[in-house]
């Protein structure tokens, strides 16, 4: 009986153990929402955005003729976007992406990632 206590007490000394373990495990954290850029009236709306690292963004053409977003870097480029057309990228590394319609090179924006 009392190796049957010795065990018992055991497994609730290590239960215990786990518990304050995960505890101390830090909270995971969601990842970032996606923010959305739209295209409207042969301009980029926010012109500028911040970031955090990890954060997808959408551009979402609202004009009535196509338009492009690409970036002078080559870290992405979409295709011809079309009336309501989207084109989503993960930026996936910190620092500054500009980038433009090159059907309409004067249409600029750029993206800063934290």
């Amino acid at each position: 009986m009392r190796s049957l206590n010795r065990i018992a007490m055991g497994v609730g000394v290590l239960a215990f153990a786990l518990l304050l373990a995960a505890a101390r495990q830090p909270a995971a954290q969601a990842p970032p929402a996606a923010v959305t850029v739209t295209i409207d009236n042969f301009s980029f709306t926010p012109k500028e955005i911040t970031i955090a690292k990890g954060t997808t963004v959408i551009w979402v053409n609202h004009d009535d003729v196509p338009h492009t977003v690409v970036n002078a870097d080559k870290a992405f480029r979409s295709k011809a976007l079309d009336t309501d057309d989207q084109f989503s990228f993960t930026f996936n590394d910190t620092g500054s992406f500009s980038y433009f319609c090159s059907v309409h090179p004067m249409m600029t924006g750029r993206v800063v990632v934290k």
